[in-house]
């Protein structure tokens, strides 16, 4: 049926009702056939046609856009606030029939159909839907901030992250509710998804929110620094760094972004502290026996042991299947992460500082059973109360919390305990990713808040569809198209899912990728940010220090191979 139909059965069912058209020609045309045209002063358009307490359409007489806010009396009283869904253009000259039909001359009768969505009534600090639908014939006008924000639920939020789309409304939201309840942002790669995460972290961090941010690329090293690229004045923000510490699992020679390192006591291991370090699918259930064998018969010998003690127990062994647990544990020394003197749970979650672990150089596997060991020992001492509250940050979460039938980690478990628990003991979560698929659907039902980016996969578009709430065709479309640095903001607290212009980062962006093909301008000038930190880290390797700082050791006297362990094992046996 065509726009123009509609409006016919209209103007007979509201012959004196207000009927605003777009085109003068049109004006001309309804003043001789004796309809009142009325145009309420400021309005961009007129209800019509058939209506009811969710939607209903406007004929509009000023430019109205796509995502537009607009308002028009709730029950002929109160303001409802809603939104443009779409927008359709006829022209009654244009017409299949009409253009076919030669012997009849037609004039130009072109107009604007708004299809709204109501998202509710803001009125006494809590919204409600109308319970009458609105009248065709009334007036539509742009919403004003105050109601936008009222009915939106923005009105009481303390952390600012962006401007509404289309608007100079800021968004903030609540600071409280987003640790407690948790986060998760979500994106393609390039949309911007660290970016806007660090976005939300410096909001934390300014209102001394203790941050773990387990970080597998070292992008969030560059907090400590201002940020230099931005629209900061009309954002109105101003660039700063942050009190941001960054630790290393492995040799401090090989992260120049490093601060600290970061170790596990490696005195007394339990079997238990042991057994979580070593990748279950490649270690059996009699090599875990082994290892629980060897452990106690240290134990019936000594009070003090290293993880070297150990190896050597288990070489000791006539086990046949020794071997790959030998090459496990010779894995973990080699990497240093156990000394005897541990970095302190307290030291990691200070009140408006951040804990980076950076990942970087670490293999995989070894990630995942470093995060396992290190949430869970953070997760204890705060049902402790024996650490500050604060947020866990968990970067490329697909990797460290895959979905059932994408892949298996050993941290998997404790992050979904800190998902469902959480919340109890002061302790919240951010979970960011760009395969949304992959990431565990236990632990994305748990985050109230959701920041979604740019997302084009069809398996991750699926994935969004079945774990948010209130997502439709239209919103997955919508999604499909965000430019970069653009957000659609679902939460609880927000009453119509929102897209939001991120606001400039304050700090330094971290996670510029590295150019592969350099132009000749370029090349006279080196790169900034992360390739330099690479030149860094190859001139650094070229030329190891004899000390590294902190007491360790340097990698060379640190790393013992399994020939020589045998050989002590064996001379010993020998005398």
């Amino acid at each position: 049926m065509h726009i123009s139909i509609k409006l016919a059965v209209f103007e007979l069912a509201y012959p004196l009702r207000p009927n605003p058209f777009i085109c003068d020609d049109i004006n001309n045309d309804c003043s001789k056939r004796g309809i009142k045209i009325i145009t309420a002063k400021g309005s961009v358009g007129t209800i019509v046609g058939e209506t009811n307490p969710l939607s209903f359409k406007f004929l509009i007489n000023k430019e109205v856009g796509r995502g537009t806010y607009i308002k028009a009396k709730a029950d002929g009283r109160e303001w409802t606030l809603a939104q443009v869904d779409d927008i359709k253009r006829s022209n009654s000259a244009y017409s299949v029939s009409q253009i076919n039909d030669a012997a009849r001359n037609y004039d130009s009768r072109e107009m604007m159909i708004a299809e709204a969505r109501v998202i509710g009534v803001g009125g006494g600090g809590k919204l409600h839907l109308p319970t009458s639908p609105a009248r065709p014939g009334d007036p539509v006008f742009i919403a004003d901030e105050k109601l936008i924000k009222a009915t939106l639920g923005l009105a009481k939020g303390d952390m600012y992250i962006g401007m509404l789309r289309g608007y100079d409304i800021r968004v903030e939201l609540d600071a409280n509710t987003l640790v407690q309840k948790h986060c998760s942002v979500l994106a393609k790669t390039g949309s911007g998804k660290s970016y806007t995460a660090a976005v939300i972290l410096e909001e934390l961090l300014e209102r001394k929110v203790a941050l773990l941010i387990i970080d597998p690329h070292g992008e969030y090293a560059s907090m400590k620094e201002s940020n230099s690229v931005g629209d900061f004045s009309r954002y109105r923000v101003k660039p700063r760094g942050y009190d941001v510490t960054v630790y290393t699992p492995g040799e401090m020679a090989m992260n120049p972004r490093a601060d600290r390192p970061f170790r596990f006591n490696g005195l007394n291991l339990s079997a238990r502290e042991v057994s979580r370090m070593i990748p279950h699918e490649s270690a059996s259930s009699g090599q875990l026996g082994l290892l629980y064998e060897a452990i106690a018969a240290i134990r019936a010998e000594t009070d003090s042991y290293t993880l070297e003690d150990i190896i050597e127990q288990v070489v000791r062994s006539n086990s046949k299947s020794k071997w790959n647990l030998v090459g496990q544990l010779e894995s973990l020394l080699d990497l240093g992460l156990f000394s005897g003197t541990e970095t302190p749970a307290e030291e990691l979650l200070r009140p408006g500082r951040a804990a980076v672990i950076d990942m970087t150089g670490i293999l995989p596997e070894l990630q995942a059973m470093i995060v396992s060991r290190l949430l869970t020992d953070i997760f204890e001492a705060r049902k402790r109360r024996l650490i500050s509250p604060g947020m866990v940050v968990v970067e490329e979460a697909h990797n460290y919390i895959p979905e059932r039938g994408t892949g298996t980690a050993a941290s998997t478990n404790i992050v979904r305990t800190i998902a469902a628990e959480g919340r109890k003991f002061g302790l919240g979560l951010m979970v960011i990713s760009q395969r949304p698929a992959r990431v565990d659907k236990n632990v994305i039902s748990q985050c109230n808040t959701q920041i979604i980016m740019r997302v084009t996969n069809p398996n991750d578009l699926k994935a969004l569809s079945k774990g948010l709430e209130g997502m439709t065709t239209e919103l997955e479309e919508e999604i499909k198209r965000l430019p970069a640095g653009v957000a659609m903001v679902v939460s609880n607290e927000i009453e119509r899912p929102i897209t939001v212009n991120v606001r400039p980062r304050k700090s330094r962006h971290g996670g510029v990728s590295t150019q592969i093909v350099i132009k000749e301008k370029a090349a006279e000038k080196p790169a900034p940010g992360r390739m330099a930190t690479e030149r860094a880290v190859m001139s650094k390797t070229r030329a190891a220090p004899a000390k590294v700082p902190g007491g360790h050791r340097p990698p060379a006297a640190e790393k013992k191979s399994a020939a020589s362990l045998l050989k002590k094992v064996f001379g010993a046996r020998r005398a």
